[in-house]
């Protein structure tokens, strides 16, 4: 039992869960006082142990299935009977195969009913570094290299249903040989493995979809159609609005640095006086304040939404201890010296006229993503709250969504602001499905009263 406990969390790690060697010594330790023949007991220690989260369970459920029940790897091929045929089989496959393919090698070992080695090629499709030109920017690497284990795994499809393996019946067929029909159906498993959608389980997501109405009227018309004179009005609500937080955000902190009594450190003290608490010891826990990452895209009507929401939030920098805001389009512009040296309104100015800002290339959300990670992630802490503002939509280019999760994992939280009507949201290039796995957050930001409801929502 040893052996197959190392084998599946050798699996588990090829397949994106992080088991340590001591949870592993921890599992077989639970196993002890397990009845094998319960499987609902069994799984749960398992489960216990390497399933550090409910984001991993999913995950857990999928690999468990696959090594216990698809692939029935405790069971090893011995000599003789339908194991005899198998081995026959992986023998003839193995001379039809490209020795120096880590892709043929990766099969073999799954066709024996080890599907480590498979799930680490995905893994390492998945987290596939592109190097392209820039005039050329596509997601073509994950596809041509799915492309590539697809056509390995027909091949092999192919030398077991022809009967090119010296196996089983001559004809052109497997011809109901036990051996060739369950390697077809692992086959078949494999080519699942490609396709299936393996995003972590997200059941705390926060889908906010209703807002309340503070203000009629221009409260409910979209950004993206206002005119200069509605602009310049709406400027005028966000400033009387901003002073009116601010006052509310200063009251909170005071209140929260008042002293309160510490009963445990009283009594703990009250020992020096035969049990009298005379010394009353205080504790004071100020509140922190948070720090605030904004990745604004500013293409087409999105720019609309996200100016507002950079007017806010720079308006409001006694409430955070930091605001760190980036633009972007194919990669991020870091634009917080612009908000730090002008007024609000005449930075979003310096942010449309800066030539950092590439306005007429296509969004790459991926590219963004990527460049963030190598310039910028020194600024991600466990204080950090990430604000993305944008439509998620990255005209087909690789949407990069293990980078997101980089993220996730260093920062406090992720909130996702969508200026795009709902309805639209999983259409055409549209990633926020796959983005949304990530988030903390997801909600719709097209007019003032909903970013109203955000803003208030972050900061109080």
């Amino acid at each position: 039992m040893m052996h197959v406990i190392l084998k599946f969390a050798a699996v588990c790690r090829a397949g994106d869960l992080r088991v340590s060697t001591s949870e592993v010594i921890d599992a077989v330790n639970h196993l002890q006082w397990i009845d094998f023949s319960d499987e609902t007991g069994f799984k749960a220690a398992l489960k216990a142990n390497f399933a550090k989260s409910r984001r991993d369970q999913g995950n857990f459920d999928r690999l468990y299935h696959l090594f216990f029940h698809e692939m029935q790897s405790g069971q090893a091929l011995s000599p003789g009977g339908e194991n005899s045929d198998s081995q026959r089989l992986i023998q003839a496959l193995q001379t039809t195969a490209d020795p120096h393919n880590p892709v043929d090698k990766a099969l073999i070992e799954f066709l024996k009913g080890d599907p480590a080695a498979f799930l680490q090629e995905i893994q390492n499709l998945e987290n596939l570094e592109e190097y392209r030109a820039p005039a050329l920017k596509s997601n073509l690497g994950q596809l041509s290299g799915r492309l590539a284990i697809m056509l390995r795994i027909n091949a092999f499809r192919g030398a077991i249903g022809q009967g090119q393996t010296g196996s089983g019946s001559s004809g052109s067929s497997s011809g109901g040989d036990p051996a060739a029909e369950r390697f077809l159906g692992r086959l078949d498993r494999a080519y699942r493995m490609l396709t299936e959608d393996n995003r972590p389980n997200n059941d705390a997501l926060i889908k906010v979809r209703s807002h309340e109405k503070h203000f009629e009227d221009i409260g409910e018309r979209s950004f993206a159609s206002l005119s200069p004179a509605e602009i310049l009005q709406m400027q005028e609500i966000i400033k009387k609005l901003v002073r009116k937080l601010k006052d509310r955000v200063s009251r909170r902190y005071a209140a929260g640095g008042r002293q309160y009594l510490d009963v445990k450190k009283t009594l703990r003290h009250s020992g020096r006086f035969q049990g009298i608490p005379l010394e009353i010891k205080y504790r004071r826990r100020p509140l922190k304040k948070a720090k605030i990452i904004a990745l604004c895209d500013v293409s087409g009507s999105v720019w609309s939404a996200a100016r507002f929401m950079l007017n806010m939030l720079y308006s409001m920098q006694d409430c955070f201890s930091a605001v760190h805001s980036f633009a972007f389009i194919s990669g991020p512009t870091d634009i917080t010296e612009i908000f730090e040296k002008h007024e609000a309104d005449a930075a979003v100015e310096k942010v449309l006229s800066s030539r950092k800002i590439e306005f007429g290339a296509l969004t790459d959300y991926g590219e963004v993503f990527q460049q963030f990670r190598r310039d910028h992630m020194h600024l991600v802490n466990k204080r950090t709250t990430m604000i993305i503002v944008g439509d998620g939509r990255s005209n087909y280019h690789n949407p990069r969504e293990e980078i997101l999760a980089e993220i996730r994992e260093k920062s406090r939280r992720i909130l996702w602001l969508n200026p795009e009507p709902e309805d639209f949201w999983h259409t055409g290039d549209s990633e926020i499905n796959t983005y949304k796995a990530y988030c903390h957050e997801i909600r719709p930001c097209r007019n003032l009263n909903q970013l109203v409801d955000f803003v208030e929502a972050l900061v109080l």
